[in-house]
């Protein structure tokens, strides 16, 4: 019936005219309307047949299949996760044990290497569903103890994580690895602070505890969230919100972890290095960093792994990942070139050491801001926190009193707070930036007019706030507990020996 149906349309076509060149040019066209005959034959048959299908039970229709993750945006996950532990083993690692003596060196590399490793054990055991899961505002629950649940037996394939657009997703495993990355990092961080002094079996103890208590809470209250697709309406924007952290809910701004992270840990360094004390000799002996050739070498690490922690936390490949990489580019050499400058006036000559310095001060200073803030304010960011991080450990470090050894707070501290504190400044779209997320069940930003400097300021300052008294209260009963266990500090005899020899039993270096 179709091609009788086809048959006689083209020939009534080739009838009605009777130029042959345009015969011609129709006879060219016949497939095309003979395709578009048989699709009107095939709706009219359809339409017929409707009624009949309508009174025939409806059959069910099919399961909707998983939410498949996106590849591009899976690569650049785990890229950004190795990219995060080059970071640490072996960048910090070597910026730190460049600094110390040569008889501590191997002890620092170990306190670096062994609490990474045992942090990101934890982290899988219960670290990522304390920090990640459903819980209450300052804690997750238990539904990934262990990682169960990770593999979706009802899909057959791996669970899926949000990211911060609606529908797109990556595997749960890759982001957990993620995450565990920066948990490693951030308890890691905290050795410098009471290098060359510290028992080896303090420090695992209380990282342990620290980690528990301190890291995860933290982490819960500022980043996790339901995901955009929970935001399915404005009805249920404020019940998902709820659901939320608690520095989250308040609408703090932590893009990769100026209070999770840099805070948190320098904090916690600061409480260590009064809790376990001076070293001996301080203050009356020469503490010269033994290789500022492996300190450089350190910090450049940190400088190339510091992308995938800045621009891996946007969780896709996309612009506000750009966004984050360019500016961790940009801030950290104004960072550089700040730290210098302040050298030069301050003492005639800008050195080395400085400028390793100041490269990780701007890399911390970025961090919070780095996918919230424009290009401009990234500069601006890197340049404040050169010179506040210069101050934080020349200054500030002779009025606080402690021998914080490889200056944890100077930097970590110092350029984590000013880092959180200018993110509100210049996250305004009046400044250049993008203007934060107001409203997920539609996904807009806030208007320039609509911004408050003032007011996302004052939220960024409780957020510092709170991470530094959850930090401070959680490192000083830690460091009691420890103290009280096995104590804190080597002997005096041990510790002039050099931990390398009197804790390892090896040397870093053979005459």
């Amino acid at each position: 019936m179709k091609k009788f149906i086809a048959t006689l349309a083209l020939g009534l076509a080739v009838l009605g005219f009777s130029s042959a060149s345009f015969a011609e040019d129709v006879a060219a066209s016949a497939p095309a309307i003979v395709e578009a005959v048989v699709e009107a034959a095939s709706a009219v048959s359809e339409a017929v047949a409707a009624p009949a299908a309508e009174a025939a039970p409806a059959a069910e229709a099919p399961a909707a299949a998983a939410p498949v993750p996106n590849k591009g945006d899976t690569g650049w996950m785990m890229v950004s996760t190795l990219l995060v532990i080059m970071m640490v083993v072996p960048g910090l690692a070597l910026f730190y044990g460049g600094l110390v003596r040569s008889k501590n060196m191997l002890s620092v590399l170990m306190q670096v290497f062994v609490t990474f490793s045992m942090v990101v054990v934890l982290w899988f055991v219960y670290g990522y569903s304390l920090a990640f899961t459903e819980g209450n505002a300052f804690f997750g629950g238990m539904d990934r103890l262990m990682m169960k649940g990770v593999w979706d037996n009802a899909a057959g394939t791996f669970a899926n994580a949000a990211t911060f657009s609606k529908g797109v997703y990556i595997p749960e495993i890759v982001f957990a690895a993620f995450q565990a990355s920066f948990a490693g990092l951030t308890c890691a961080l905290i050795v410098g602070a009471f290098a060359e002094r510290v028992k080896f079996s303090a420090v695992l103890l209380f990282m342990a505890l620290w980690f528990t208590f301190s890291y995860a809470p933290i982490a819960h209250m500022v980043w996790f969230w339901m995901g955009p697709d929970a935001y399915a309406s404005k009805d249920v924007v404020d019940a998902m919100t709820a659901k939320a952290g608690h520095l989250w809910q308040s609408g703090a701004l932590d893009f990769a972890g100026g209070t999770v992270v840099h805070i948190n840990a320098a904090v916690a360094g600061l409480v260590g290095a009064y809790m376990v004390g001076k070293r001996v000799g301080y203050r009356k002996e020469a503490f010269t960093p033994h290789s500022l050739t492996l300190t450089m070498v350190g910090a450049s690490l940190l400088w190339v792994g510091w992308f995938g922690f800045n621009a891996g936390s946007a969780l896709e490949a996309n612009g506000f990942a750009a966004l984050a990489f360019i500016n961790t580019l940009g801030a950290t050499a104004a960072a550089v070139l700040a730290w210098c400058i302040g050298e030069a006036l301050m003492k005639g000559k800008a050195s080395m050491l400085g400028a390793a310095s100041g490269a990780v001060a701007g890399l911390v200073a970025i961090t919070p801001a780095c996918g919230n803030v424009g290009i401009g304010g990234a500069l601006v960011i890197g340049f404040v926190g050169g010179f506040a991080c210069l101050w934080g450990v020349t200054g500030l470090k002779k009025l606080l009193g402690a021998d914080d050894s490889l200056d944890v707070f100077g930097v970590h501290g110092v350029g984590g707070i000013v880092g959180a504190l200018l993110t509100g400044v210049f996250n305004s779209p009046g400044l250049g930036g993008p203007g934060y997320v107001a409203d997920w069940s539609t996904v807009t930003m806030v208007t320039a007019a609509d911004y408050s400097i003032a007011s996302q300021v004052w939220i960024q300052a409780k957020a510092v706030l709170t991470t530094v008294v959850w930090s401070g209260v959680v490192s000083v009963v830690a460091f009691k507990i420890v103290d009280l266990l096995i104590g804190l500090r080597v002997p005096e005899d041990e510790e002039r020996e050099g931990l390398d020899i009197s804790s390892h039993g090896e040397t870093a270096y053979h005459q």
